[in-house]
């Protein structure tokens, strides 16, 4: 059986705007997801130098659902962040895990630029600020 897929046809592709999109597009949904379904899921990841989840550290700047197809637009807290080209993969499989889940967009921006104002008061009690 050739069906003629390459490594690429399996790995998470950008559009022309510069969003990760992961998984397919659904028209509907049986289950609908909730935000706080995948803020569940964006919880258990960690800015691996600070050690804090993401949410809290304020880089989840928009979430967005429609029938199960899930936008993510974040920040990372420095333009060098040594994640960059890995954190979004990360949060898109994270969220991909979620029982009827369809598309998942994740884009990168840095604008407003990340102070340390965006964090949980949690996140800020954690850090010492």
């Amino acid at each position: 059986m050739n069906d003629n897929k390459t490594l690429a046809d399996f790995l998470p592709k950008l559009n022309t705007e510069g969003e990760l999109i992961l998984g397919d597009l659904k028209d509907s949904a049986l289950k609908p997801i909730t935000k706080q379904d995948v803020i569940d899921k964006i919880l258990l990841i960690d800015d691996p130098e600070l050690g804090i989840n993401i949410y809290d550290l304020g880089l989840i700047y928009e979430l967005n659902i429609e029938n199960n197809n899930i936008e993510v637009l974040m920040t990372l807290t420095t333009v060098n962040c040594p994640v960059a080209d890995t954190m979004p993969n990360d949060i898109a499989k994270k969220i991909a895990t979620i029982d009827d889940c369809g598309q998942i967009k994740v884009k990168l921006t840095f604008d407003p630029p990340w102070t340390k104002d965006m964090m949980s008061e949690d996140a800020k009690l954690a850090l010492g600020y």
